[in-house]
């Protein structure tokens, strides 16, 4: 696997490792990890001779890349693309039978109109932004011509829903340190999360081939807004849909927030998932959405954000007070930009 060192790498390899169904784990990483009883092989996963280094193996988990939400987005971009091509071909040049990728069941798109829950065969209607979003749109393309033009490797793509967990920080998990939920007038969100140790036992179905293609993963059906509410003990901010994108977008243009306005569809409207491939492999989730989002909540201890953005808690507390509640910033940060602005000037 690659990306083995840390984060969700590190968390699948430390299940692999000890597995019996493994003849041999290969780690390959920039740096050695600390994980023992593997054979680690460090190397840049966008490397041409990463061809050379796998030429033993029978399936590659793909698991480095870089989706941190303060990484310049076309540095960001460019890294994920070429570390995604660099394995897909090596896989190709070395024989691998089996690549294994991860995106997001973000590329499905939000929308209100969505079914709920998405059947997994759901077109892939996101939009294309510079973005994560958009990283994962690439890098599914990718996948995709891979198998045009290279017939003989499998590949499998694992898309998780709201992923949460230990280390994780996304637009997403952010949305839960603001002291207000943003949802919009006449659209009712429904909250779907997949938790990092359900990723990972998703990983290794899909390493030994007992799912393939497109494969949802998430915990089973879904949070309506009321019980988010209950069980996170937030309350809700609710705005015009024009208002709260516009205003977003233009905060995004003066880098006040990391993410592109259209991210903000994924915490306003439904993009649930069927797993219905797992589900038919016998897989069955080891957490629900409730507990999910109660370590969520756990681990924002102390972390403040508003729209996306970390601040300190002073900060947050003034947002909160000028703009009605932190999300509210989206109405009321005329503060916050100008400010940004004479930085500028």
């Amino acid at each position: 696997m690659t990306g083995a060192a840390s984060g969700i790498g590190r968390a699948f390899l430390a299940r692999v490792a000890s597995s019996a169904e493994f003849r041999r784990v290969v780690a390959i990483d920039d740096h050695r990890g600390d994980v023992s009883e593997v054979t680690w092989r460090v190397l840049d996963v966008r490397d041409p001779l990463l061809a050379n280094r796998i030429s033993d193996v029978d399936v590659l988990v793909h698991l480095g890349g870089d989706f941190a939400l303060d990484s310049d987005p076309a540095a960001r971009r460019a890294y994920n693309l070429r570390a995604a091509e660099t394995v897909l071909t090596a896989c190709a040049a070395a024989r691998v039978r089996r690549a294994v990728l991860v995106t997001s069941a973000m590329v499905y798109g939000a929308a209100p109109d969505n079914p709920v829950p998405l059947p997994e065969d759901a077109p892939v209607a996101a939009e294309p932004t510079a973005g994560i979003v958009g990283d994962y749109l690439e890098i599914e393309a990718l996948a995709r011509r891979s198998l045009r033009s290279h017939p003989g490797l499998e590949v499998t793509v694992l898309r998780p829903a709201t992923l949460v967990g230990p280390g994780v920080d996304t637009v997403l998990t952010r949305h839960f340190e603001a002291p207000r939920l943003l949802t919009v007038k006449g659209c009712s969100p429904r909250w779907q999360f997949c938790h990092v140790d359900d990723l990972v036992s998703a990983l290794e179905l899909a390493a030994l081939g007992a799912v393939s293609g497109v494969v949802a993963v998430g915990c089973d059906g879904w949070l309506e807004m009321e019980q988010v509410e209950e069980i996170s003990g937030l309350r809700r901010l609710e705005l015009p849909a024009g208002l709260t994108f516009g205003t977003a977008q233009r905060l995004h243009r003066l880098g006040f927030t990391p993410a592109p306005a259209t991210d903000l569809h994924y915490v306003v409207y439904p993009w649930v998932v069927d797993c219905a491939t797992l589900r038919a492999a016998g897989w069955k989730p080891s957490w629900t959405n409730e507990a999910a989002l109660r370590q969520l909540i756990e681990l924002r201890e102390g972390r403040h954000a508003v729209v996306g953005r970390r601040v300190s808690g002073k900060d947050a507390t003034l947002t909160a007070a000028t703009a009605a509640g932190a999300t509210a910033a989206l109405i009321g940060t005329a503060a916050i930009v100008r400010r940004v602005r004479r930085r500028r000037a």
